[in-house]
């Protein structure tokens, strides 16, 4: 493989409900992920957050784990009702302080904190309020991103706002596998509204108060038709203007991209030029997250954006029937900077699920599938590298098996293994394979 700059960032993600553990410790309130999570048939075998990965109580051991991997950068993200336990007004200070020691800990050991203001878990307080609809969500936003920035910007260089928005409206508000657990196709457009206007305000409040850096994290595919059929080639079309176009047209061209009517029909709202008012400040850098890509059909019942996934035997799926396709990633960063221009970038995501054991006797664990999925992916960088794309980092998810969202404990994505018995720590092959990978800085 040929080798990267002396200056590319190798790092590993992570996201505060997925692996922290004790949500409601030291004054914190409870999220939306964490009501969600106990509400029954809500997540695979009855998992919740509340234990996860347990890292609220043994940040130390992973931030020493990350060492000795030799991470340059390590992805994180706030519980926002750590900090705000009622989303708004008083300050936790023991949920700081917990960030705070955290943040203090990976600087002294030379690793750049990347954070993450929003990664889907939501104050319960504003969720009771209206949530992301309300007509002060934005406000609500920006005031929390002024007082984790205020507490930690003289420490953290790089921030995104939020994480995966499409995610978000798509998961959580259209087809109700995420929290709030919302089905309806006529308040998606709004939530998809509201987080954008979030992430404008909290831009603007960002830069007035610090000079780091503020990007925002995006999960994108290539789109590609079953078929030349005509319906097939039109289904494509609207998944990649519904989940690669929504958000980075607004955010980056100041307006929705054309065909969203087409998304979502008579569900999509008569928008003014005002609606997106703010929404497209200057951004530093833009997180892609990349897993797979689609093959999709027509499908006239489904929800937006009307396509369905094709599967293939003959190639090769994750766990969560990914398809393993690193071509994608190259193909996603070079239609980034075609579309959007030479915004720097970072890989913020990257991984592969696999079947594993929740509890591990021996004391190695072998994932050549990973090993190989994430040579051929960081070659995958390289090659979009090589056509003039400017990546400046690589993040893999994830550093640790952690709590999969609707799946529960049951998808581990982790370089490195944790037993669901007993909270042990053990490195994968993968995870060996990833520290070599970063001590010949991308030539092996």
């Amino acid at each position: 493989m040929t080798g990267f700059p002396k200056d590319f960032l190798w790092g590993a993600a992570t996201s505060a409900y997925q692996i922290e553990g004790s949500p409601l410790a030291d004054g914190a309130g409870p999220s939306n992920w964490h009501r969600f999570s106990h509400e029954p048939g809500r997540i695979e075998g009855g998992d919740t957050g509340d234990v996860a990965s347990d890292h609220y109580r043994r940040w130390r051991e992973d931030v020493d784990i990350m060492s000795d991997l030799g991470l340059d950068a390590y992805r994180l993200s706030l519980s926002w009702s750590r900090i705000l336990p009622e989303g708004t007004g008083a300050v936790n200070e023991r949920g700081l302080d917990f960030y705070r020691a955290l943040i203090d800990r990976l600087l002294e050991r030379n690793i750049q904190p990347f954070v993450t203001l929003f990664h889907w878990d939501y104050p319960a307080a504003l969720d009771d309020r209206g949530g992301w609809r309300h007509r002060d969500s934005a406000s609500w936003f920006a005031e929390y991103t002024k007082v984790v920035v205020r507490a930690l910007g003289d420490r953290v260089r790089h921030w995104a706002t939020m994480n995966e928005p499409w995610v978000v409206v798509d998961a959580g508000y259209l087809h109700g596998l995420h929290a709030p657990g919302v089905r309806d196709v006529r308040v998606a457009p709004w939530i998809s509204l509201g987080l954008l206007r979030a992430h404008g305000e909290a831009v603007r409040a960002f830069r007035a108060e610090c000079g780091q850096q503020v990007g925002l994290v995006v999960n994108l595919e290539p789109k590609d038709p079953a078929s030349n059929a005509p319906d097939d080639l039109a289904a494509a079309r609207r998944s990649d203007v519904y989940m690669n176009q929504q958000y980075l047209d607004a955010v980056m061209r100041g307006h929705y991209p054309d065909g969203m009517r087409e998304v979502f029909g008579d569900a999509w709202p008569e928008w003014s030029d005002a609606d997106l008012q703010g929404v497209a400040e200057p951004l530093d850098f833009l997180g892609v997250n990349y897993y797979q890509r689609s093959v999709v059909r027509h499908d006239a019942r489904a929800l937006p954006p009307q396509a369905a996934p094709v599967r293939s035997p003959e190639k090769d799926y994750s766990d969560l029937g990914w398809e393993v396709y690193p071509e994608g990633l190259t193909r996603t960063l070079v239609w980034v900077k075609e579309r959007y221009g030479d915004i720097p970038l970072y890989v913020t995501e990257n991984g592969m699920a696999l079947p594993e054991p929740a509890t591990l006797a021996a004391s190695s664990f072998d994932d050549p599938r990973r090993v190989d999925y994430l040579r051929r992916h960081a070659l995958a960088v390289r090659t979009a590298m090589d056509a003039g794309v400017d990546v400046r980092g690589y993040f893999v998810w994830s550093l640790l098996d952690n709590f999969e969202w609707s799946c529960g404990r049951s998808k581990r994505f982790g370089i490195v293994h944790v037993d669901q018995e007993t909270q042990r720590r053990t490195l994968k092959s993968s995870a060996l394979f990833y520290r070599d990978l970063i001590r010949n800085r991308g030539s092996l």
